[in-house]
């Protein structure tokens, strides 16, 4: 297998029965937005990519987020009262593509219904729900050794795919090649990073105990403390992002502090713009929602994985891994102004190989602009989810 990415990356995200979706099928390029109004199945993209990070990294079915929301509402019980969804990606990579696809179980129990991880037209592992009343699925992996096939339970609320390497010796040709498999859907699924900031949370006090290893949450509720790290560590990166929010910012911006002292309460402190001439120094907690989002999503884009609550996997180097944001609404809150920068930025940093982008918006019309950019796609989703045409941009 001879795969085409140098650096695991999702290259595709199947919503067979998830949310609003039914047999939707959606490559994904290095950077790929979905436009359409709300309700038409945007959002359900990117919680369908962050489950399956969050299970990638170990958590159980509930803690990643899986629940009955996630069952598509005309999906009626089966003859056992049995209700759920499906959802699957594939991991384009060193080893060539890897598929996994996952049917969970949401009523009457959240549990794992089945697991498939296949490559090269084999499949590597499955799993299957033999007896409802036992709490694990009955697991099977390739093997190509004295038996072409192990068996053994696995727990029913975790992504088996997480626990092969806990599981698998290597001792043969065919455990490696599980093992490789499974390592490359993990490495890219765990470099997931969902983002919607929240303005209101960006806009609370820090402290200086805040800012030793501090990383970035998905809300930005700790914005002041990680750019206060940022300034101290990445000076270079730093000075980009004012060069950037200078950029789109309706007032002149001098300098952006990280570590403005004024109303913040004893030993607290706020990022600010520093506005120069009479305007003076602006806390954050005095900017407008489009302008601390923007500011957000430019910190993420332009500082990569070390700063931001992501747990790729410690194992392997940084250079070998990729950080996917899963960004919800780019354009809330947003001028045209701000959005074009924005997109111009994430086609920048994209076009580098390092971070990937995944981002959703209302208007389609100036997603539109990403159709002559190399490596970037815009999917347009009506109100039913289904895909129709991208209005060209009017410039």
């Amino acid at each position: 297998m001879n795969g085409t990415c140098k650096r695991p990356a999702a290259v595709e995200l199947r919503l067979s029965a998830f949310g609003p979706h039914r047999g939707a099928v959606f490559p994904l390029s290095p950077l790929t937005v979905f436009a359409g109004e709300s309700g038409a199945g945007k959002s359900a993209v990117l919680r369908a990519l962050a489950l399956l990070g969050r299970l990638a990294d170990g958590a159980v079915l509930a803690e990643a987020g899986a629940s009955a929301d996630c069952t598509p509402l005309e999906a009626g019980p089966d003859a056992d009262g049995r209700r759920g969804f499906r959802v699957g990606c594939t991991v384009d990579g060193p080893v060539g593509p890897v598929s996994l696809d996952l049917a969970v179980q949401t009523g009457p129990e959240l549990r794992v219904a089945g697991e498939r991880l296949s490559a090269g037209g084999r499949t590597l592992l499955s799993t299957a729900l033999v007896d409802p009343g036992l709490p694990t699925v009955q697991a099977a992996w390739h093997t190509a050794g004295h038996a072409p096939v192990t068996r053994a339970p696995l727990p029913g609320d975790r992504l088996a795919t997480a626990l092969v390497p806990l599981r698998v010796a290597g001792t043969t040709e065919g455990q490696r090649t599980v093992l490789a498999a499974a390592e490359q859907v993990l490495v890219a699924l765990r470099g997931v990073f969902p983002m919607d900031p929240d303005p209101r949370a960006m806009r609370r006090p820090a402290r200086a105990r805040d800012v030793e290893r501090a990383l970035l949450r998905g809300d930005g509720g700790n914005l002041s403390a990680v750019l206060a790290r940022a300034e101290e560590e990445c000076p270079v990166r730093y000075g980009h992002l004012v060069n950037a929010l200078r950029a789109v910012s309706p007032r002149p911006v001098a300098a952006l502090t990280s570590r403005h002292r004024d109303g913040t309460g004893p030993g607290g402190f706020l990022a600010a713009v520093d506005r120069g001439g009479p305007s003076g120094t602006v806390p954050v907690s005095l900017l407008g929602g489009g302008e601390l989002r923007f500011l957000a999503f430019a910190l993420v884009l332009l500082t990569g994985p070390g700063i931001l609550q992501v747990d790729q996997v410690s194992e392997l180097l940084p250079a070998l891994q990729l950080l996917t944001v899963a960004g919800d609404d780019l354009d809330r809150s947003l001028g045209r102004r701000q959005c074009d920068e924005l997109l111009a930025l994430a086609a920048r940093m994209c076009e580098r190989g390092h971070i990937r982008l995944l981002g959703t918006v209302r208007d389609a019309e100036w997603a539109g602009c990403l159709e002559d950019v190399p490596g970037a796609a815009v999917v347009r989703l009506d109100a039913a989810g289904a895909r129709v045409p991208v209005p060209r941009r009017v410039r």
